[in-house]
């Protein structure tokens, strides 16, 4: 009950958004303070600003959301000459104590939480210490199922929906079994906007074909699909993606953070299997590249630089970011080693269906998504 209430409230607070115990921390700070391209005269940057981050039960090498957001942090570090530091959670338990220690022990002027999961923690962290700077990724505030904002609290948000759209009409038109198939970690606003995303791309690919591809593990009208359960465990990945595959589908997106690592172990085992990753460039982060077709990005690294560097200067705020593809947040990664592989024609329909989003001319839309 307490989740569904959570995920009532953050909806909400969401789209009021559009319309307005872990490990040590660890510690860092630059020697020379030199802002190459950051966009903020030397000068202007607080050198003893401290910027900090917790991760969610994913940990900082999940390569996906949570490494995504510290390389951002790190950068901040790197071109403005901050000081930093962070600590990983290994779980829930370890939200309140890790960002009590942050602030309290570390004397951190800026606490960032990532993940849609720590916006309890965030929030009332921020209520107890009106001087420190707080952000949140992939969540706004909320209280109960009512959206509420904090004048120290600026939410870090992304229309997923929008890039998993062309996700999703690149993999119904690679997809030579004509089934695909999406899964999520947990049920929370932040994984099923992937997913509803990715469906209605899938049934715009059968639209403009006439096609009849068939989408596995989500039902965007019902929101009813299939979920690992948790971010951390990689078996039941494999598990769900071997199903999948068993019936026939010969792409999968998995929008479970390192749980995904398993749908691409079984994917790597099946010849023609296909996997389209999310929030980071997989065929980078990860060492599934040759099964990588593409991958949903959320641009989290860039969000929270800029967050760091408003902190930093003097002027943070918390008006919501939120990343479409229009400013670039989101968008769809190169397709790599299947470059001479996509068709010139579906890379073109991919290219203009983009074209249209960001043009207004195309509406790609989810309750899951601000709105």
């Amino acid at each position: 009950m307490r989740i569904s209430m959570k995920i009532a409230g953050v909806l909400a607070a969401a789209s009021l958004a559009l319309t307005a115990c872990g490990e040590a921390p660890e510690e860092g700070g630059s020697e020379s303070g030199k802002g190459s391209g950051s966009g903020a005269p030397a000068e202007d940057v607080n050198k003893d600003y401290k910027a900090c981050m917790v991760s969610d039960s994913g940990g900082f090498d999940d390569q996906s959301f949570n490494q995504t957001s510290y390389e951002g942090l790190k950068r901040a570090e790197e071109e403005l000459g901050i000081q930093t530091a962070k600590v990983e959670s290994s779980s829930e338990a370890d939200f309140a104590p890790n960002v009590d220690t942050l602030v309290n022990q570390q004397g951190c002027n800026m606490v960032i939480g990532v993940g849609f999961m720590l916006e309890d923690t965030i929030q009332e962290a921020a209520k107890q210490h009106s001087d420190v700077d707080f952000a949140l990724v992939d969540s706004a505030l909320a209280d109960g199922n009512k959206p509420a904002t904090a004048e120290n609290v600026r939410p870090l948000l992304f229309n997923t929906a929008e890039a998993a759209f062309l996700g999703g009409y690149l993999a119904a038109g690679m997809s030579e079994s004509g089934k695909v198939a999406t899964f999520g970690g947990m049920q929370i606003p932040s994984v099923s906007v992937f997913m509803d995303g990715f469906a209605d791309g899938v049934a715009e690919y059968n639209k403009a074909k006439g096609k009849d591809v068939k989408l596995l593990g989500w039902d965007k009208k019902a929101q009813k699909g299939s979920f690992s359960g948790d971010f951390e465990n990689i078996g039941q990945g494999k598990t769900l993606t071997e199903q999948f595959l068993a019936q026939g589908v010969d792409v999968v997106m998995p929008v479970a953070g390192p749980v995904g690592s398993g749908a691409a172990q079984a994917v790597e085992g099946k010849d023609g299997a296909k996997l389209v990753w999310v929030d980071t460039d997989g065929y980078e982060s990860t060492e599934y590249g040759k099964v990588m077709l593409t991958s949903v990005i959320k641009e989290m690294d860039q969000a929270v630089f800029d967050a760091v560097q408003q902190g930093a200067t003097g002027k943070f705020d918390n008006k919501p970011y939120v990343g479409t593809l229009e400013n670039e947040g989101v968008g769809l990664a190169p397709f790599h080693d299947f470059e001479g592989k996509v068709p010139e024609e579906l890379s073109k329909e991919v290219d203009a269906l983009r074209a249209k989003i960001v043009s207004g001319e195309l509406k790609v839309t989810s309750e899951n998504t601000p709105k």
